[in-house]
């Protein structure tokens, strides 16, 4: 999903457009939640605003627009006092990220006027910059933490009811990610760096019973490398009061139990001895680190035997955490391809897929927690922003000119739509880029399922594989590299216009030394499985080149996510990009430097 991730996460606490009719029962209810959460008063104030999500969203809106209408943003547009949706799409034109950049730059140098809200921006949040190849600038404020934590009450508050848990703690991989102040004396971060700083959010973890068994010190280390040893490291500590395992993305789940198998001795090493590995260096972390590290031999000889007593790592997690209630982060998108892996260390923990939400804010919540990750939907909640659906056109292209969008009650069963974001932080009308799919309602509101990212597209003639294309090409070959006992450990995408044809190009990791029979059949297997009308007519004509399957040397992917984490990018906001275009040469340079093996297809001859 996209999930950043953040994304893809989260229960109710008023945030700061929520309509004055609403404002009342939430305030009381809200204090008394600070010391104990109350899932079924959460639960009860979610049906309140889906049963009136038009009219939620007609004053969300007009809330929006009159508490920044000085700004010089929406003066430029001239809206003249009017907040109705009509004369706002009317006047107001939808944008995409490079539309607001010269705005959100005035922001981050300074600049003394309103210039996209009312209030001061006094944040800026860094998206991952997994798509472009450079993280992006986006306004951050304390209304978008609000609306995080409403997000995250109410989907804790449908777990909880589904999954209830006692007064424990969370092995919680996050990590903050690099800051450093604007030219205008802002501070810039990752979206889950802001939320983490904030005191709300330790507030919220601890009325939901989940603190992190982390030390913030920790969390905040300036070394993720570091970090994630002591992550894991608290979490063998306190390993019987760990009740949920969480992360944002499943991505850095796999990376931290795929970690948890090569440091494991010394984990156990520490614990017995009480005396911190002497790689971790950061003054902080150790400070910190030697209130809760402690001599324990007895616990160090039952993790060693455990270890030793598994076959492939298969159910890791319950044996290292035997009340772990289940392990949650998104799931859905880009995040599908590591769920294999996730079960395996899951064994028979439930697996339950976090929200929808992105870098430039949240959308919808994940109020069924009984399914599957496949069949997560995401319940859009009315009063954290407001929301526009542009039916697909044929073109599929981010900058196309098409019908208008529609709004959050309008939207028809079984249609997919771009998702158009108005949010409390001055982003107006904003393209998101992502593909939805409205597979019901709950009340008066829609369910969402996350299909792709609009502008993430393998296209050279008239083909259209998207990153869903290409994941389930990737799986279908994968399931040859079986008989092996190997696995794609991780993957990507080229489209390499240097050559006449142009033709795509699939990186793989894989887990160990495959044969070359078995690769070319993975190879051949890739182009045929694209299924698309336009790629299939065009590779049997040659107008699209015969598809290259490059296996990379082992380590590469995490070259990649320490590139985007010297960016800015934190661990737990790391999504592998599915599509790596020439404007993003460090990673192709990174990729291609790192290819062992190349194989072409003979699939069309």
């Amino acid at each position: 999903m996209k999930p950043i991730y953040m994304s893809c996460s989260h229960r109710i606490f008023h945030c700061s457009c929520t309509p004055s009719f609403l404002l009342k029962p939430i305030h009381s209810k809200i204090k008394k939640m600070e010391h104990k959460f109350d899932s079924e008063a959460v639960i009860q104030e979610f049906e309140s605003l889906t049963k009136d999500a038009k009219r939620v969203q007609l004053e969300t809106l007009k809330k929006i627009l009159k508490e920044n209408g000085e700004a010089e943003y929406l003066k430029k547009w001239n809206l003249n006092g009017k907040f109705d949706p009509q004369t706002y799409s009317s006047c107001v034109p939808l944008v995409t990220h490079k539309d607001l950049e010269p705005y959100i730059q005035k922001i981050a140098d300074g600049a003394s006027y309103p210039v996209l809200t009312g209030k001061p921006i006094t944040t800026i949040t860094l998206s991952s910059g997994t798509t472009q190849g450079k993280p992006k600038f986006v306004p951050f404020n304390d209304e978008l933490t609000e609306t995080t934590m409403q997000i995250y009450r109410t989907s804790f508050a449908f777990r909880n009811r589904e999954f209830p848990i006692g007064n424990g703690k969370a092995l919680s991989f996050i990590f903050g990610s690099k800051q450093f102040t604007t030219k205008g004396g802002l501070l810039a971060g990752t979206a889950t760096t802001n939320v983490y700083r904030s005191a709300q959010f330790k507030k919220t973890m601890q009325a939901m019973q989940t603190p992190s068994c982390s030390p913030d010190e920790v969390i905040f280390a300036p070394d993720f490398h570091q970090s994630l040893y002591c992550h894991l490291l608290c979490g063998l500590i306190f390993r019987e009061e760990i009740q949920v395992i969480s992360s944002t993305f499943a991505h850095s789940l796999v990376h931290s139990f795929r970690t948890f198998e090569l440091v494991w001795s010394e984990l156990c090493s520490d614990i017995r001895t009480g005396v911190l590995s002497a790689k971790i260096t950061v003054p902080s972390i150790r400070t910190a680190m030697a209130k809760v590290l402690a001599p324990n031999p007895d616990l160090a000889d039952e993790i060693q035997k455990k270890c030793l007593g598994l076959t492939d790592w298969t159910g890791l997690i319950p044996e290292m955490f035997p009340n772990c209630k289940y392990i949650y982060a998104i799931m859905t998108g880009s995040m599908e391809p590591y769920l294999k892996k996730l079960r395996v260390y899951a064994g028979g923990v439930r697996l339950l897929s976090a929200d929808y939400g992105s870098s430039e804010g949240w959308i919808g919540a994940n109020v069924n927690p009984d399914l599957p990750p496949e069949m997560t939907s995401f319940t859009v909640l009315p009063n954290i922003g407001y929301f526009e659906f542009l039916p697909l056109t044929e073109s599929n292209e981010v900058d196309s000119v098409g019908p208008e969008p529609i709004g959050l009650t309008d939207v028809q069963l079984d249609e997919e739509y771009e998702v158009v974001v108005t949010n409390v932080a001055g982003l107006y009308r904003y393209r998101l880029g992502d593909v939805v799919k409205v597979i019901g309602f709950h009340n008066s509101t829609p369910k969402l399922q996350f299909v792709c990212r609009r502008n993430l597209m393998l296209t050279i003639n008239i083909d259209k594989n998207t990153e869903k294309d290409l994941q389930l090409s990737v799986e279908t070959a994968a399931k040859l590299l079986a008989d092996e006992k190997l696995e794609v450990l991780d993957f990507t995408s080229h489209v390499d216009l240097t050559t006449d044809p142009a033709h795509y190009v699939i990186f793989w990791e894989v887990s160990g030394e495959a044969s070359d029979a078995v690769l070319k059949e993975c190879c051949n297997c890739l182009d045929k499985s694209f299924v698309d009308a336009g790629y299939v007519s065009s590779r049997k004509v040659n107008a699209i080149g015969r598809l290259e399957l490059r296996v990379l040397r082992k380590g590469t992917f995490q070259k990649i996510l320490d590139h985007y984490v010297g960016l800015g990018s934190a661990l737990s906001q790391f999504k592998t990009p599915r599509c790596v275009g020439p404007s993003n040469r460090k990673v192709l340079q990174i990729l291609c430097n790192n290819v062992v093996k190349s194989y072409v297809s003979n699939t069309f001859g």
